[in-house]
């Protein structure tokens, strides 16, 4: 990473992360990520800088896409022009891969606007995580959702149980942990596995990053679940 698209220098990053996350954070307030020019696109980032803030435009995009009442922000040539020299994603989601389930769409948002990182399962991966501190500390954004959804395969592979093919068993190993916390519930098993699962890597996230955990702890930053409804399109908080 260099200082040409608005970032700390790689070395200067890990740096400061082992001086702790405050220094991180204020190091990464003062950097040139906050000093270019003022933009259409910084203004809505200071705007949703508040993890509340955050959260109700993610969900208030989600309400219109039910309703098909979609606006389709920030889609324009324009736009791609202006986020071409720099990113300030006011959410940061990690969704499953599932070609059902695409961010932009479904909370009727545009280019620049949600940092995706997409994966079958939406497993916690060691390139998961840094790509999750990266969206949190480099671009400051102040919402982390983990989504799942309704009938996920990866969840239906590992609630099954059956030996895949390749690498496919990557991602059902590392959901498998969620299917201990389904034991002696009622219900549908694949449904509760995507719920469990979801809440699983969220724990991970929080037990395994300082800087994701220390920005919780000061409240610049809000972590949560969702479940993606593939009938209807709404996404409900757990």
């Amino acid at each position: 990473m260099h200082q040409t698209n608005g970032l700390i220098g790689r070395r200067n990053f890990l740096n400061l992360t082992g001086t702790g996350g405050m220094a991180l954070v204020a190091a990464v307030a003062g950097s040139a990520l906050w000093s270019m020019k003022p933009d259409q696109a910084m203004a809505t980032a200071l705007e949703l800088s508040s993890p509340d803030a955050a959260l109700k435009r993610l969900m208030d995009g989600n309400q219109r896409f039910m309703q098909q009442k979609g606006k389709h922000p920030d889609q324009t040539q324009a736009r791609v022009k202006e986020v071409a020299q720099g990113q300030h994603p006011f959410a940061t989601l990690l969704t499953c891969a599932d070609s059902r389930v695409p961010p932009e769409i479904l909370f009727d948002e545009g280019i620049g606007d949600i940092f995706d990182i997409r994966v079958a399962g939406n497993v916690v991966t060691p390139e998961v995580l840094g790509s999750l501190e990266y969206a949190v500390a480099l671009l400051g954004s102040p919402l982390v959702m983990v989504l799942g959804h309704e009938r996920c395969g990866a969840v239906t592979a590992a609630v099954e149980g059956e030996r895949l093919p390749g690498q496919i068993g990557s991602f059902v190993k590392a959901i498998e942990p969620a299917l201990a916390r389904t034991k002696g519930q009622s219900g549908d098993a694949v449904e509760n596995a995507v719920i469990a699962n979801i809440h699983y890597q969220i724990e991970k996230l929080k037990q395994n990053s300082d800087i994701l955990s220390q920005r919780l702890l000061n409240g610049k930053l809000k972590l949560i679940g969702g479940r993606y409804d593939l009938d209807t399109g709404e996404v409900t908080l757990i």
